[in-house]
């Protein structure tokens, strides 16, 4: 688990960029089938962030260019840190397809991420309240705490003072999304066919 929280900059997963594999995954059922549906968006994020810093767009600046390094070693860690908790249990790789994203152009890259990072942010929040082991949960916790810091840069990156509209309720509280609706979304850059039919609901 340690290995998998590492943010050095000359950090590389065992399959950094994951290499895409499977045509279908069953994310399986309880506690399992929702770190490996975790998984699933992690390696969204890694593959994504690994092809924005492969192909910057012309004109990025030093600042955003370095900030994206950062997010996206962050993303291999977290991949690698829920790969290395599922085991054996972990679902295969995922195949991604980004050809709606134009990588040349700032504001397509931005607007994915945003779009990935709020996501991710309430995808977490949707999976707190069903996972019934506190160490799943504590892993959760240090990973969202970290999404949202990416979903706030990204946010202000676009437009300043914009970290938060329409994500964030009159209450002060992140708006969770359940599994499905995050799968849903998420779709159109995810060619593998996920299988979340069995996770708890409740």
């Amino acid at each position: 688990m340690a290995a998998g929280c590492s943010k050095d900059k000359d950090y590389v997963g065992p399959t950094d960029p994951i290499v895409p594999g499977e045509d279908k995954v069953n994310l399986g059922s309880g506690d399992t089938g929702l770190l490996n549906f975790a998984y699933a968006l992690e390696q969204l994020e890694a593959a994504f962030y690994t092809k924005v810093v492969e192909s910057p767009w012309s004109g990025i600046n030093a600042t955003e260019k370095e900030y994206l390094i950062d997010i996206q070693l962050h993303e291999i860690a977290h991949r690698e840190l829920l790969r290395n908790v599922l085991g054996d249990g972990k679902i295969g790789n995922l195949a991604f397809d980004f050809s709606k994203v134009n990588f040349a152009d700032r504001s397509s890259v931005l607007e994915a991420a945003k779009e990935m990072e709020d996501i991710g942010v309430a995808a977490y929040n949707g999976v707190a309240p069903l996972l019934k082991s506190k160490d799943f949960l504590t892993v959760a916790a240090k990973i969202v705490s970290v999404e949202a810091r990416h979903a706030a840069y990204i946010r202000e990156t676009i437009k300043p003072n914009d970290f938060t509209a329409g994500v964030v309720g009159s209450n002060g509280q992140e708006q969770p999304l359940k599994p499905a609706d995050v799968l849903s979304r998420v779709k159109k850059y995810i060619t593998t066919e996920i299988n979340a039919s069995n996770l708890p609901t409740a």
